[in-house]
């Protein structure tokens, strides 16, 4: 198991790598160009900047989180095919500097969904909080807008070429249903695994954050039975996914622990996170300590230590503790204890 930590890059995070160094165990930054639009290839100045800056506080860059996917692709345009060429080059240059892993997601429109950035927790903390039965009631341009006015920095998933045309973008997805996301997602995996098997890369699958459908927009990675679908879709070690105990666990019906011990091989890259869960289908994001969610974190990272993982993990999204001002669900606290709960199970299952 090699821990990684995700990094937004310098003037873009309240955390530095300077900070990071200081975390017990944690081997590679988990990056992206934030800066660059969807659709667009990446520059090799950029790639090379990143990478010079991890490895002068001695870390890899061994994963990007993400090289988003643009909604062309998703929707199946005969546009898609260009977007496509730019994401292959991308991950040619990406194989050249040293990645090994990238996670990207198929969820259209924007990748995850809360009502609250800044929920209260019983503790005084913070944390992010899903509410259903808002999402059921309100105006998805309404919410949509309330998260990504933010005023301290851009939300990852929420970037403002998504958001320029909220109401063109829902229409394009009306007539789409999960079958035809399914079969967009086929024919984009069947483009670019040749490319990434060349380079010795994998592609990582991040599951739909809820997992469910909501606005009426289909959700396609949201249970161990479509995971085991995506992977048939290009049976190839480079069409992994990345397995996230905190979007899978919202949904309890979700055997998390049994989908590590069935795609242990396929898993490069893990997001491990614990959510409790309402029985009115609220949720709200805790520690990382099993006893305070709903999620079994023990459970979980003696699944990964019995099938001998050893891809790359990484803390998601932390409470904003001790009055730390910070992106929302990254701020250093708690993400750090996060690291160091991890390891403490991990390091007593070496025994």
């Amino acid at each position: 198991m090699k821990m990684g930590f995700r990094w937004y890059g310098e003037g873009n995070d309240s955390v530095t790598l300077n900070h990071i160094k200081q975390i017990p165990g944690v081997e590679t930054i988990v990056w992206s160009l934030h800066d660059v639009p969807a659709g667009e290839e990446w520059p090799m100045e950029k790639i090379l900047e990143v990478k010079k800056q991890a490895e002068q506080s001695g870390f890899t860059i061994d994963v990007v989180e993400s090289v988003n996917v643009h909604e062309d692709i998703k929707l199946g345009l005969p546009s898609r095919d260009v977007y496509i060429e730019n994401y292959k080059r991308t991950i040619k240059k990406l194989g050249k500097a040293g990645v090994k892993v990238i996670c990207y997601n198929f969820m259209p429109v924007f990748d995850w969904i809360r009502t609250d950035l800044f929920k209260e927790l019983e503790d005084g903390s913070t944390a992010m909080f899903y509410e259903k039965a808002e999402v059921d009631q309100i105006d998805p341009i309404v919410l949509v807008q309330r998260i990504a006015d933010n005023p301290n920095y851009t939300m990852s998933g929420w970037e403002p070429e998504r958001l320029e045309n909220l109401t063109k973008l829902f229409n394009a997805y009306k007539d789409i249903k999960e079958e035809d996301l399914m079969n967009n997602l086929r024919y984009f995996l069947e483009a670019i695994i040749p490319v990434c098997e060349e380079n010795a890369i994998k592609m990582a699958i991040h599951p739909d954050d809820p997992p469910w459908p909501i606005f009426g927009l289909p959700r396609i990675i949201t249970s161990q039975e479509n995971i085991r679908r995506v992977l048939q879709l290009v049976d190839s070690p480079s069409n992994g996914v990345t397995l996230c105990s905190g979007s899978l666990g919202a949904n309890p019906n979700n055997d998390i622990v049994n989908m590590i011990r069935e795609f242990a091989d396929r898993i490069p890259f893990a997001h491990v996170r614990n959510v409790r869960v309402y029985e009115n289908g609220d949720f709200i994001e805790t520690s990382h300590r099993a006893q305070d969610g709903t999620v079994d974190m023990v459970g979980i990272m003696k699944a990964y230590h019995e099938s001998g993982f050893n891809g790359y993990i990484r803390p998601d999204h932390g409470r904003h503790i001790w009055d730390e001002k910070c992106r929302p669900g990254y701020g250093l606290y708690d993400r750090a204890l996060g690291i160091m709960y991890l390891l403490g199970i991990w390091d007593s299952l070496e025994q």
